[in-house]
C-alpha cells in the first residue's frame, strides 16, 4: 500500500502567503501556519526568511548595537571590536521569523524584517517568470544542433527545408529562428546573416533587454517618514536630490539639513543607485562611523531612479545598518522643501543651460562654500556655515570640504566657478 505524501508540493499561493501574514502577526510558530495551509514548517520558514524585509533600525547616536553592551567596559562603541556579539531576538531569529505587529516594536532598537503577503506573491511571480526566460537547450544539445544546421545554411538551404530533412531536431521553426536571432549559434559560425530569407528580414535592434527591477517602497514611504519622525524626533533629517542640465550628464547630487540650510554635493558622471551610493560611503568614511551616524541616519528624498535601490544607502559595505531612507510621494517635491529651495541658490550660480561637464568637485565645493557663507534673515542673519559650525562643530565643514568665506566675498553669479571656462551651451 503506498504511503499518501504529507504534503501537496505545490507553490504558494497568494491566499497562502496572507494566512503566513496573518500567523505572524498572531505570534504563531512556524509549525503552526504550516499545519494551517498544510505545509512543511520548512516550506514556511523558507518562505518568510525569502521574502521579508529588512527596516533598518535608527543608528542616530548609535551606529552600532552590541548584546554585551551593559557588561562592556567600553560604552561609546563606533565600530565592531573582538567583544562585539549581534543582539538576538527569537521572534524576528527563530520563529515565526518577522516582526511583524511585535508588541516590542516601539521600544526595540534592533534591525527590524517585516514579511508582506502582496510583496511576496509578486517577488515570486517575477522569479517565476525571470527563471523560465532564456534558451531551454544545454550546450550539449544546443552544438549538436548547430552541427546539423550549420553547413546546410551554408549550403544555401532555408530553416524549413533543414527541419524537413531532420526531424531528430525537437524544435519547431519559430524557435530556431528566435535562437539564430538572438545569436545562440553565433560561436558556430551561425548567425542572421546566415539565412536565405536574409535580404527579406528586418533584424531587431535590441535582441535582449535587459529587465527592469520594479521599485518597492514598502515601509519607505512619506508616510512611513512621518511616524518615523514621531517616534525618534531628535534624529536629524537630510534631504537629498539631483540636479543636472543635460540628461546625458554629469549630474550634481546635493545634500541639505533640515533643521540648519547648510548644504553641500558631489559630482557623478551616471546617474545611478550605484554611483548616489558611492557618495554615502565616501561620506562614512570621511566623518567616521560616530559622527556619521550623527548627522546622515535618517534620509529623505524623492523616487528618482538614482535612489531606488535603498538597500545600497541603508547598509555599509559590511551588511550593516548605518541609516534609514525614506521617499515621497510621487510628483510631490513639496515634501522635501528644504533642497528645493536650497536648489535656488545653485540655479543662481549653475543656470539651466550652462554645461557641468566643464566643472569638478573642486568647483562644486567652492559653489557650495559661498551658498553656505551667505547670511538668512530665517537664522537672525547668521549663514548656515555659522549655525551648522556652532551645532555640529568647527571641524565637520572641513570633512565636507566646505569653507567659510567672507561676507563681502560671497559671490552668487556663474562668474565665480565660470570664470575663464565654457560659457552657456
Amino acid at each position: 500500500m503506498k504511503r499518501k505524501p504529507k504534503h501537496d508540493g505545490t507553490h504558494l499561493t497568494l491566499n497562502e502567503r496572507k494566512i503566513i501574514q496573518a500567523g505572524i502577526e498572531n505570534g504563531a510558530t512556524k509549525a503552526d501556519i504550516a499545519r494551517t495551509i498544510g505545509k512543511d514548517a520548512t516550506t514556511v520558514a523558507k518562505e518568510i526568511r525569502k521574502h521579508r524585509e529588512l527596516k533598518p533600525r535608527n543608528t542616530f547616536n548609535r551606529p552600532v548595537l552590541c548584546a554585551k553592551i551593559k557588561i562592556c567596559p567600553t560604552k561609546s562603541c563606533v565600530k565592531k571590536c573582538e567583544r562585539f556579539e549581534e543582539p538576538k531576538c527569537s521572534r524576528r531569529d527563530k520563529s515565526p521569523g518577522a516582526c511583524n505587529k511585535c508588541r516590542e516594536s516601539q521600544k526595540c532598537k534592533m534591525d527590524k524584517y517585516y514579511y508582506n503577503a502582496e510583496s511576496a506573491e509578486k517577488a515570486y511571480r517575477h522569479e517565476l517568470s525571470d527563471c523560465r526566460e532564456g534558451v531551454n537547450l544545454t550546450t550539449k544539445e544546443r552544438d549538436a544542433i548547430c552541427e546539423i544546421i550549420a553547413p546546410l545554411l551554408n549550403q544555401g538551404q532555408s530553416v524549413h527545408q533543414v527541419l524537413s530533412a531532420h526531424p531528430e531536431i525537437k524544435q519547431s521553426q519559430r524557435t530556431i529562428y528566435n535562437y539564430i536571432d538572438a545569436e545562440i549559434f553565433k560561436e558556430k559560425g551561425v548567425d542572421y546573416f546566415s539565412l536565405k530569407e536574409k535580404v527579406n528580414r528586418t533584424p531587431r535592434k535590441s535582441k535582449i533587454k535587459k529587465r527592469k527591477e520594479p521599485a518597492n517602497y514598502d515601509n519607505r514611504r512619506y508616510a512611513d517618514f512621518l511616524r518615523f519622525k514621531t517616534e525618534h524626533p531628535e534624529t536629524p533629517v537630510v534631504e537629498t536630490d539631483t540636479v543636472y542640465n543635460s540628461p546625458s550628464g554629469p549630474y550634481l547630487q546635493t545634500f541639505i539639513f533640515e533643521k540648519v540650510p547648510f548644504m553641500f554635493g558631489f559630482l557623478h558622471e551616471r546617474r545611478t543607485s550605484e554611483s548616489m551610493a558611492g557618495s554615502i560611503n565616501l561620506l562614512q568614511e570621511r566623518l567616521g562611523n560616530a559622527l556619521f551616524s550623527k548627522l546622515f541616519s535618517l534620509i529623505l528624498t524623492d523616487r528618482g531612479s538614482e535612489f531606488e535601490k535603498f538597500s545600497l544607502f541603508e547598509l555599509d559595505a559590511d551588511r550593516e545598518s548605518r541609516l534609514n531612507i525614506f521617499y515621497c510621494d510621487p510628483m510631490q517635491s513639496s515634501q522635501k522643501p528644504h533642497v528645493e529651495n536650497g536648489h535656488n541658490y545653485v540655479r543662481d550660480i549653475i543656470p539651466n543651460g550652462y554645461p557641468l561637464d566643464c566643472l569638478n568637485q573642486c568647483d562644486i565645493d567652492k559653489m557650495f562654500s559661498h551658498i553656505n557663507s551667505t547670511p538668512r534673515l530665517s537664522l537672525g542673519g547668521k549663514s548656515p556655515f555659522e549655525v551648522f559650525s556652532f551645532l555640529y562643530g568647527a571641524t565637520v565643514p572641513a570633512l565636507l570640504n566646505i569653507s567659510e568665506i567672507a561676507r563681502d566675498e560671497v559671490i552668487l553669479k556663474p562668474m565665480l566657478i565660470y570664470s575663464g571656462k565654457r560659457k552657456a551651451q
